[in-house]
């Protein structure tokens, strides 16, 4: 739940996030002007700071700035998200190999509980909960990679993802497939087989990538469809 004011306190990071978070979860809508005027109403703040950071989030991919006309939400296509899905493979690929070789037992037994809630979200058939460990899971193993510079890059191209994943859920025949490749994650992670858990990381991103893809393409071939089929009933009147 996001809040509806935004306290003066950290304002800018706080503010940041919060756009973020709309954005990722689709509050704020692709394709048009941001309601500036609006977002400043409802989380208590002028114009100044939502324009700074815009900025941050177009630094990040997720808003294209138009100047003299505001800004919008950045709308990734399919050769957009078939150009990230393999970059971010290779990052979560290399995080893991030196996870194997840096991370304490303590940050398997983190990994191993994050990946304990993926499966009893799993079993309860929650996939909007799922997905939301899944993401902890992963961003986990970013972090104890301990590089910096992976982290960040990473980070840059999963929240431009994340708006259409968000958006894409899982048939169940791939949420069953990811839940026994997440399995087979941890089981390399306890055994701190880089070069399995590497390949094991590339191959789960690009079977997620798959999917995305191919939901992606139905809906704009829907799409297709509807506008020929208005265009088709109005030439008729």
């Amino acid at each position: 739940m996001l809040p509806t004011r935004v306290v003066r306190k950290s304002l800018h990071n706080e503010l940041v996030e919060i756009l973020r978070e709309m954005i990722i979860e689709g509050s704020i809508a692709t394709g048009r002007r941001i309601p500036e005027l609006d977002l400043c109403e409802q989380l208590g703040i002028s114009r100044t700071p939502l324009r700074e950071a815009l900025k941050v989030l177009a630094s990040e991919g997720l808003v294209e700035l138009m100047p003299n006309r505001g800004a919008m939400v950045v709308e990734l296509d399919v050769a957009d998200v078939e150009e990230i899905f393999p970059v971010v493979g290779v990052l979560e690929s290399l995080a893991g190999e030196l996870v194997c070789a840096r991370a304490s037992d303590a940050d398997i037994a983190g990994l191993e509980q994050l990946h304990a809630e993926m499966a009893a979200r799993f079993a309860a058939s929650d996939m909007s909960g799922y997905l939301k460990a899944s993401q902890a899971f992963h961003d986990a193993i970013l972090d104890n990679s301990g590089n910096t510079a992976l982290v960040a890059s990473y980070r840059n191209q999963t929240q431009r993802l994340r708006r259409v994943t968000s958006a894409t859920p899982m048939s169940q025949a791939r949420w069953e497939a990811s839940m026994r490749e997440h399995d087979g994650i941890l089981a390399a992670l306890k055994a701190r087989d880089a070069s399995l858990l590497g390949d094991l990381l590339r191959q789960h991103l690009e079977g997620r990538g798959r999917a995305v893809i191919a939901a992606l393409r139905e809906r704009a071939t829907e799409k297709g469809a509807e506008k020929r089929d208005t265009t088709s009933a109005l030439a008729r009147h």
